[in-house]
């Protein structure tokens, strides 16, 4: 059988986004048949009332860590060891599936708030590819995932020795981006600079790590092998040697010069905002944050970083998507809509600018636009029903009444929600 939503408005996600009213969009199985006056609803479709909502294309993100939930140390704490958890979620069979569970876990509770897609960027071994691969087959309820499994750092880098693994050569990056190609991801993962999780001093965040006969190594074969590149950067520096080496997405950014806005151009790249993650170092006081004065002011200085640079690329007509880096601290599966009103606050662009960037933008980012990312017919039914209109306030994308993917319809989908955390981010909504 058929089903026609009707009785609401439809946000279709693409640039225009102008919202549709008195239509019904038809779907059978997995697929979108058409979008037609409601009065002309052919036979055959059961109708599913959306009672004045509003119908749009699940949202697409860009930047995901499946591994963690996004809660932060405790004041009392020191601060998490992440190649000592890693090798603890990893030692034994028991805690491996274990682990897995949990990621699995947390991708259901991005499907349950609106993300009928991910993109993610750094896990613990193949538990991603694994996951996508249960979902897919029905065995699982959560989002399509696009996968990088591990990634490539280096000796000292970003998360090296836990997500990501650790190549000290050209050679030695080779052998790793061809181990991790074993394990089935859609992506590879660079980590070419440090992070604020990592930097020791004041303004070394983005220190580069990746030198740039690793980054074009690990590029090279990746392209070789036909899979995209995606590497976490956080310099200026970063950029141009990410870009000269071939990288096809920032993870995060920098400011951009001349030489970085001519390469992004060149190389067809594409910048992916993330400020969900910054903000807290940033704007939160230490005894809300619970992070060091140095990791405070490396938060403003990537955080500034990050908005001047999809600011840039969108002035230069450069690709922006965006991502909000779930699991940092204060980062939780259920919040991507935040990052949109971040985007919208911080970068300065319109609510349907930023709602088609989460979806239709994103998804062709992602590699795939052709299936998901906008209500048109023959694309996946991949959809999401709010009570009110995102276009006037994006806040609205919270109250998620209905969720499908691939026309399995979710209603009214809940989430664990840690209502700390939603406090202090909502002062910035």
């Amino acid at each position: 059988m058929g089903y026609a939503y009707t009785n609401g408005t439809i946000l279709d996600g693409t640039w225009a986004m102008e919202p549709l009213e008195g239509m019904a969009l038809l779907q059978e199985g997995e697929k979108i048949v058409d979008i037609v006056p409601a009065d002309r609803v052919p036979q055959g479709f059961a109708p599913i009332d959306l009672d004045g909502a509003y119908l749009l294309p699940g949202l697409v993100n860009l930047h995901v860590h499946l591994a963690m939930d996004g809660r932060p140390p405790k004041a009392s704490k020191k601060p998490v060891d992440y190649t000592r958890l890693y090798h603890a979620l990893t030692s034994n069979a028991l805690l491996r599936a274990a682990a897995r569970r949990r990621v699995a876990g947390f991708a259901r509770t991005e499907l349950m708030s609106g993300v009928t897609t991910i993109r993610t960027v750094g896990g613990v071994l193949d538990f991603d590819a694994r996951v996508r691969d249960e979902i897919d087959a029905g065995r699982l309820v959560g989002p399509r995932i696009i996968a990088s499994n591990m990634g490539v750092s280096v000796p000292g880098g970003h998360f090296a020795g836990s997500i990501a693994t650790e190549a000290a050569s050209p050679q030695m990056a080779v052998e790793h981006v061809d181990k991790i190609a074993q394990t089935k991801p859609n992506l590879i993962k660079l980590m070419v600079t440090g992070g604020v999780m990592d930097a020791s001093e004041e303004g070394e965040p983005g220190v580069l790590r990746m030198p740039p006969e690793v980054v074009r190594a690990a590029c090279d074969e990746a392209h070789r092998l036909g899979f995209k590149v995606a590497a976490h950067v956080e310099s200026s520096e970063g950029v141009r040697v990410a870009l000269e080496g071939g990288v096809d997405t920032i993870e995060h950014g920098a400011s951009l010069d001349a030489r970085a806005i001519a390469l992004f151009k060149r190389r067809g790249a594409a910048d992916v905002c993330t400020i969900s993650p910054a903000l807290p170092y940033a704007e939160f006081d230490l005894g809300e944050s619970h992070a060091q004065p140095v990791a405070k002011r490396n938060g403003r200085i990537v955080m500034d970083s990050i908005v001047a640079c999809a600011k840039t690329c969108l002035a230069q007509g450069i690709p922006v998507g965006l991502g909000n880096d779930v699991s940092c601290p204060f980062v939780t599966h259920y919040n991507f809509w935040r990052e949109l009103c971040y985007f919208h606050r911080y970068v300065g662009a319109s609510n349907a600018q930023t709602l088609h960037l989460a979806t239709l933008g994103n998804a062709a980012i992602a590699g795939v636009s052709d299936v998901t990312g906008s209500l048109e017919p023959g694309k996946s039914a991949d959809l999401l029903v709010v009570g009110s209109n995102p276009l006037e306030d994006l806040s609205a994308l919270r109250d998620v009444r209905m969720v499908a993917l691939r026309g399995r319809l979710q209603r009214h989908p809940r989430v664990r929600r840690f209502a700390d955390i939603d406090a202090l981010l909502d002062r910035y909504m």
